[in-house]
């Protein structure tokens, strides 16, 4: 909030620096911190108008306009458009506390909206550094007792810096124990229907194995948006990296061979070729 508002929500006092008629517009402007169009601009739709006048007949600022001035303020700052300002402050039912009331309970109401995003901002930085907001052992019990913990420093190690790893960790961060036991259950049988469509034989290209290979697409899209491109580059992994293949083969004997062509079968039928695929 700006410095010359935090002072401003109890009622002004007598007008300093003022002559005896009133502040100028220029010497008001200065008072209160704004500028000089700021005041005409005001005046002209009726929001503050100087009461006052000099001797000589000129329009000056009088103690209650820098007041309706610094009740202006304090309501710009919480975002009240101008008309629904002039609204609040010509309320004939409010007095001048009525009006702090009112200042007091946005105040509060915006300060428990700036803790809260905070407390999202922390629950952000967490997922940036862990990746994945879960105790070890909740998450061997939700992906079960092959999980190792440690993949998941493994994978922020590998892919830490990227965008995709950022959308990742933005996403985990509002994620809930049970989120993750239903991302689990769907992957698991996702896993079983992949293993079954290659034991019966189901060919790469085949209707069946592109529905396939979209729904590990959309799986995907739990953590990052994947493109087709992105997918091929993910079934080149799960083929060559030791790791991802000893995980399908686990689930069926050339599943992850099986799984790469079914992907890269997908792919190229949303133009891709697999082989030139660049993660974008």
């Amino acid at each position: 909030m700006s410095a010359h508002v935090i002072g401003l929500v109890r009622d002004t006092g007598p007008v300093t620096h003022a002559g005896e008629d009133g502040l100028t517009v220029g010497r008001a402007a200065a008072l209160v911190g704004v500028s000089v169009k700021t005041l005409h601009h005001w005046d002209a739709v009726g929001l503050v108008r100087p009461g006052g006048h000099t001797a000589a007949g000129y329009r000056v600022y009088a103690a209650d306009d820098i007041a309706r001035i610094h009740r202006v303020l304090v309501y710009r700052e919480l975002g009240f458009p101008l008309a629904e300002i002039a609204r609040i402050l010509d309320d004939p039912s409010a007095d001048a506390r009525d009006h702090l009331r009112r200042q007091r309970a946005e105040l509060e109401r915006r300060a428990g909206r700036l803790r809260e995003m905070a407390r999202a901002v922390d629950r952000m930085l967490d997922a940036l550094d862990s990746g994945l907001r879960l105790t070890p052992e909740e998450q061997v019990e939700i992906f079960g007792a092959d999980w190792r913990p440690e993949w998941v420093e493994d994978a922020r190690d590998r892919w830490g810096g990227s965008a995709q790893w950022t959308q990742y960790a933005e996403r985990a961060a509002g994620m809930t124990a049970q989120d993750w036991k239903d991302v689990a259950a769907r992957t698991e049988a996702f896993n079983a229907d992949l293993a079954a469509a290659r034991r019966a034989g189901a060919v790469p290209g085949s209707a069946e194995a592109n529905a396939l290979a979209e729904r590990h697409r959309a799986l995907m899209a739990t953590y990052f948006d994947c493109t087709h491109a992105m997918h091929a580059c993910l079934g080149r992994m799960f083929a060559d990296d030791p790791g991802f293949a000893g995980y399908y083969d686990a689930v069926e004997p050339g599943l992850a061979l099986w799984f790469r062509d079914t992907i890269f079968a997908n792919a190229e039928t949303h133009g891709v070729t697999p082989a030139t695929a660049r993660w974008e």
